[in-house]
């Protein structure tokens, strides 16, 4: 992202602030999510480059660190709507790799994506999946968040409740060697999840890659080398950048 100032006051280089005009009769939690999509920079340069959300950012980010998306890869999108994930890794696999993004949701074409409106829990879905990637998938995606309750041990156990349900996925699709990456909160039920991942995988970390707010509890786990259960331990390690499973 560049690092270009979003605006100069009178009194020296400042961001100016943009405030919703047309609050009246909107929600105060409405207002405020507003505010912070005028704000942010993300945002703006999501636009600038064309992805359709600034998640992309998230998958860039996440994939300079560990080198996920290489060409030729057939790649699964679950939860892809708006599509800036799918977006990435289209960019990222090339013309030789394949791309399928999943949801419940219609979503507008994208170059390079081949797109399905389906739920993942569907008990056909995975077959349906393997026929459109022409085998099974090197990399399964998630960065599938429930809507909020406002209740925070109610949406962690829901945000958790859904990477388990990815992983499930995952395991019925993926290559052996293969790559998993999922949204997730901080608690308690997440170790669940790790002691899951670490038989699955030969390597599996957390990542908060730089564009996550920093008042957002997410984190993404990102699990390689996938194998059969029964294989040998792995070890889970933080991204080296700082910010490891304990930043928010």
């Amino acid at each position: 992202m560049s690092g270009r100032s979003a605006g100069k006051s009178g009194r020296g280089q400042r961001q100016l602030r943009q405030r919703v005009q047309t609050a009246k009769g909107r929600r105060a939690s409405s207002v405020r999510w507003l505010e912070r999509q005028l704000n942010d920079p993300w945002v703006a340069e999501a636009k600038a480059q064309g992805y359709r959300s600034r998640a992309a950012f998230k998958l860039l980010q996440i994939d300079e660190k560990v080198k996920l998306l290489k060409p030729g890869q057939r790649v699964v999108d679950l939860g892809a709507a708006p599509g800036g994930w799918s977006q990435v890794a289209a960019r990222r696999v090339g013309a030789k790799g394949k791309v399928v993004g999943i949801d419940l949701l219609p979503v507008d074409p994208l170059p390079g994506v081949d797109l399905m409106q389906l739920d993942f829990l569907d008990d056909t879905a995975p077959d349906q999946l393997r026929a459109r990637l022409g085998g099974p998938a090197d990399l399964v995606l998630s960065d599938m968040a429930p809507p909020t309750s406002g209740h925070s041990s109610t949406d962690h156990l829901r945000i958790m409740g859904l990477a388990e349900a990815a992983l499930d996925f995952a395991e019925e699709v993926l290559a052996p060697g293969g790559g998993f990456v999922a949204k997730v909160w901080q608690g308690g039920s997440e170790k669940e999840l790790l002691d899951r991942l670490k038989r699955c995988f030969a390597k599996v970390r957390h990542i908060k890659p730089p564009s996550s707010r920093a008042e957002s509890p997410e984190l993404f786990v990102v699990a390689t080398g996938y194998r059969p259960p029964s294989g040998q331990g792995s070890r889970v390690e933080s991204a080296d950048d700082s910010r490891d499973e304990a930043g928010a």
